[in-house]
């Protein structure tokens, strides 16, 4: 469900709200207005399931850690790191940070991540998260919240996506920490409570909105870890639909193809859709200002899974096998990298 959002906000923010719309109608602006509700849960819910699955991983040894997470998660943003970055070019005009010359893509790679930066931020997470093993719980997300409040509230310098990787360790660890309240809230999932959290959830989205309130210091921890509460009570409801927990389930297992594919697929698209669209009659605009968003988003991520089958699994996983745990049996079903069971 996470990748699904991302992948959303996306589309949305980068193509859809891009189109010269020649109609008047607030379906564009409820688009927006969606796309920006979903912020403090997107990538904040996307870090906390990584944190979830990363219990087994980081009680590994370090050596194992290293070779497993660390180096394979660095070793899949510098490789796509070079692929967006060539594809990019072709599509200049598409509204992403790329790297256009040298030093910005040294930049890119070490200090001042990409739109790839989850999988930087994973592999600093995972080490954050194994040197801190003998802290107290309390010390080391206090230290995180501090740290994603102060970028949040625009107190660091944070080019680039570098705000992100600041705000969301708090996240990482919380999952990592809190595995088994996560579960709980998953397995006692009810609609009462969804309710109960959605309506405080939309008024501390309305404060945002209506004082500027983002950069108050805090407040977008605290409204990104109830948007997490949020969302694993919505995935514990909508895993008792058989159907549909299946097939999210299907896509969870295959986030990193999704992941790092979908931007350079996107923006393919993009300059092949633009002008037509821009230039489409009343009619045409808007049925694609009501479908287009979901109707891509699933087109992407399907485009995605299908060149995952055919594509050499070292754009994927560290090459030679070093990403696989010598205490793990391997298994023959080729599932995504990003599981940190």
């Amino acid at each position: 469900m996470c990748i699904l959002l991302v992948v959303l906000w996306h589309v949305l923010m980068k193509h859809y709200l891009q189109i010269d719309w020649q109609i008047k109608s607030p379906v564009q602006g409820a688009w927006g207005a969606l796309g920006e509700q979903l912020l403090p849960l997107r990538m904040p819910l996307f870090f906390a399931v990584s944190g979830f699955f990363a219990v087994r991983a980081v009680q590994r040894p370090w050596p194992v850690l290293a070779r497993t997470k660390v180096a394979k998660f660095f070793y899949l943003y510098a490789l796509w790191l070079v692929i967006h970055t060539v594809v990019l070019a072709f599509v200049p005009d598409f509204g992403t940070e790329r790297a256009d010359g040298p030093l910005k893509f040294l930049a890119q790679l070490t200090i001042t991540p990409s739109n790839l930066w989850y999988l930087s931020a994973l592999a600093l997470y995972f080490v954050i998260a194994k040197a801190v093993q003998r802290v107290p719980v309390w010390a080391v997300l206090g230290a995180a919240f501090a740290l994603s409040a102060t970028a949040s509230a625009g107190l660091l310098d944070v080019p680039g996506n570098r705000g992100g990787v600041y705000q969301n360790l708090l996240f990482f660890l919380a999952g990592l920490y809190g595995k088994s309240l996560i579960e709980e809230l998953a397995a006692r999932a009810s609609w009462r409570r969804l309710l109960l959290l959605g309506v405080p959830y939309a008024g501390l989205l309305a404060v945002v909105e209506l004082f500027d309130a983002k950069t108050w210091f805090g407040l977008w921890p605290v409204v990104s870890g109830v948007a997490i509460v949020l969302g694993v009570t919505a995935a514990g409801l909508l895993a008792r639909v058989e159907w549909l927990s299946n097939g999210l389930a299907s896509i969870g297992r295959r986030t990193l193809p999704i992941y790092v594919l979908h931007m350079p697929l996107l923006a393919l698209v993009h300059l092949a859709l633009i002008k037509p669209l821009s230039a489409a009659g009343p009619a045409t605009q808007w049925i694609v200002s009501v479908a287009e968003p979901v109707v891509l988003t699933a087109f992407l991520a399907w485009l995605c899974l299908v060149l995952y089958r055919y594509l050499p699994k070292a754009l994927f996983e560290l090459p030679f096998g070093l990403g696989v745990s010598r205490s793990v049996a391997p298994s023959h079903r080729r599932t995504s990298p990003l599981s940190s069971r």
